[in-house]
C-alpha cells in the first residue's frame, strides 16, 4: 500500500487507487467494503470504550442513573450498551457542530496515545506484586472456546490459534490515512509511503510492549478466564484500586479519542462516496451544514454502527458480548478486503504498472502475493464460530453466541452486487472531478487499465 500511496498520493486513498488500477467496477466494490469496515470500526471502538467506561464507573462506585457496581452480567451488558449509545451521540454532536474541537482533540489524541502507552506499560511493570514467568508468557497455551476439548492435535494450530489473530488485525487498520492527507503534505510521493509503513512499524513495537506487559501481569488466571479473558480483568486483578483506575482512565479516554476520529473518517468516506452517487439517498448524505460538515453522513454512520451492535445487548450464557467480537470481525473483513483489492490489482498488472519514487521493485511479486493470501485466510478465520453454542448444527446452539460477521459480509456483498447490476454499472462513474486536474480528466488512465 505504501507503493500505491507513492504512485497516487491523493485524498481518495484506496477507493481512488482501485479506480485508477482497475476501473469503475473495482472502485465500486472497494468503496463499499471500505464503508462497511469504517462503520464497523466505529461500533467496535465505541463499544470497547463503553465497556472500559462501565468498569471505570464501577471502580469509582458511581450509581447516578445506572447501577455500575452490579455483578449481574445481564444488567452490566445493558449498562454498557446504554453508555455505547451515549458515546455515539456525543461523538456525532462534536463532529457535526465543531470541526475546530475535532481538530484540537485529534492533536491531543496523538500525544495521549503515545504517553498513555508508556505510562500503562510502566504501571504494569512496577505496579503488580508478582508477574508471570517468561515460560508462561511465551509458552503457555489456553483454549477457552470450548471447541475440540483441549490443546492436542493440529486443530489448535489451524483453528484456535488463528482466532487470536483478530486482535492484531483489528488494531492494525487505517493504513490509508497517510494517503488521505497526502494532498496537504510536502513531497507526498515520499512522505505518504514513509508515514504509512513507519506508523505500522512503531505501532507494532508499542503494541508488542503493551501486550507483553499485560500478559506478564496476568497472574490470576482463573478469574481472568472466568471473565472472558479481558484486559480489564487483568488490570483489576493485578493492580491496586488506585493504579487500576489510572490505567483504565488512560485507556478509556484514549478509546474515546479514537472513536471520535473513527466517526470523522467514516462520515467523510460516506460523504465522498455519496458525492460520487454510490450510496442510496446520496443527495441527503452529501449535504453540508454551515460549517462545511456532512451532518447527515455523520448521523448515517453513527446509526448504522448502533444497529449492527444491537445483539450485544443480550450476550451469551456467560454474559459476554459475543456481538462485540462479531463487530470487530466485520471491521477486519470489510477494511482488509478494501485494502487488498488495489494491492491485487497492482500485482495483476505486473510490469505494466509504472511505480512511483517509493516502490518495492521486483519484490512486489512475492510481497503482494503473501498479502493477498494472508487477507484471504483472515477473512475465513474471522467468519468461524468461537464456541460450541455458536455452531448452528450443534446441540445447544444459541443465536446469542452466533458470529454473524459472515452473514453481514454476505448480505452486504450481495447488496453491492445487486446494486451494481441493477443500475450502478450504468450510472456510477467513479470519483467525481471537483477541480481542474488533467490527471483525472478521464474516467480512468488507459495506461494503467488491465488488458
Amino acid at each position: 500500500m505504501s507503493e500505491l500511496a507513492s504512485k497516487f498520493p491523493t485524498a481518495g486513498g484506496i477507493y481512488y487507487w482501485a479506480y485508477r488500477l482497475g476501473g469503475v467496477r473495482w472502485a465500486w466494490f472497494t468503496g463499499w467494503f471500505n464503508l462497511l469496515g469504517l462503520v464497523a470500526i466505529i461500533a467496535g471502538v465505541d463499544y470497547g470504550a463503553a465497556a472500559f467506561l462501565n468498569a471505570v464507573l464501577a471502580l469509582y462506585g458511581l450509581h447516578f442513573i445506572l447501577n455500575f457496581t452490579t455483578t449481574n452480567l445481564s444488567t452490566s451488558l445493558h449498562n454498557t450498551f446504554i453508555l455505547f449509545a451515549l458515546i455515539l451521540a456525543a461523538h456525532s454532536l462534536i463532529n457535526i457542530f465543531s470541526s475546530n474541537i475535532v481538530a484540537l482533540l485529534n492533536r491531543i489524541s496523538a500525544w495521549w496515545m503515545l504517553g498513555g502507552v508508556v505510562v500503562i506499560v510502566a504501571v504494569l511493570i512496577f505496579g503488580p506484586s508478582s508477574h508471570q514467568s517468561a515460560s508462561f508468557v511465551f509458552g503457555h497455551r489456553t483454549n477457552n472456546t470450548g471447541l475440540f476439548r483441549g490443546l492436542g492435535g493440529p486443530r489448535y494450530w489451524i483453528y484456535i490459534l488463528p482466532l487470536g489473530f483478530l486482535l492484531t488485525m483489528y488494531t492494525f487498520t487505517g493504513y490509508d490515512a497517510s494517503a488521505h492527507l497526502s494532498e496537504e503534505t510536502h513531497d507526498a510521493e515520499r512522505a505518504a509511503p514513509r508515514g504509512l509503513y513507519r506508523a505500522i512499524l512503531y505501532s507494532a513495537i508499542g503494541g508488542w510492549a503493551l501486550l507483553l506487559a499485560i500478559t506478564f501481569a496476568a497472574t490470576h488466571v482463573g478469574a481472568i478466564n472466568k471473565s472472558g479473558g479481558t484486559a480489564i480483568e487483568v488490570i483489576e486483578s493485578a493492580l491496586s484500586p488506585a493504579l487500576a483506575k489510572l490505567v483504565l482512565d488512560i485507556s478509556t479516554i484514549g478509546q474515546l479519542f479514537c472513536g471520535m476520529g473513527c466517526i470523522a473518517a467514516a462520515s467523510r468516506m460516506c460523504f465522498a462516496f455519496s458525492r460520487d452517487g454510490a450510496v442510496p439517498g446520496h443527495r441527503l448524505w452529501r449535504r453540508l451544514n454551515h460549517s462545511r460538515t456532512p451532518t447527515w453522513s455523520v448521523l448515517f454512520v453513527a446509526v448504522a454502527a448502533l444497529v449492527i451492535t444491537i445483539p450485544a445487548i443480550f450476550g451469551n450464557k456467560a454474559g459476554l458480548p459475543v456481538a462485540f467480537y462479531a463487530v470487530t470481525s466485520i471491521t477486519v473483513i470489510g477494511l482488509y478486503i478494501a485494502y487488498i483489492l488495489p494491492v491485487f490489482l497492482r500485482w495483476r498488472m505486473g510490469s505494466r504498472f509504472e511505480a512511483g519514487v517509493w516502490n518495492l521493485g521486483r519484490h512486489y511479486r512475492w510481497i503482494n502475493l503473501i498479502a493477498i493470501v494472508w487477507v484471504a485466510l483472515c477473512v475465513i478465520f474471522f467468519c468461524l464460530p468461537t464456541s460450541p453454542t455458536a455452531v448452528p448444527w450443534n446441540k445447544g446452539f444459541s443465536w446469542s453466541a452466533f458470529n454473524y460477521a459472515p452473514l453481514v459480509t454476505v448480505v452486504v456483498l450481495l447488496g453491492v452486487w445487486v446494486g451494481w447490476e441493477a443500475g450502478a454499472k450504468n450510472t456510477f462513474k467513479g470519483p467525481v472531478r471537483t477541480v481542474d486536474d488533467p490527471d483525472i480528466d478521464t474516467p480512468s488512465d488507459p495506461a494503467l487499465m488491465p488488458a
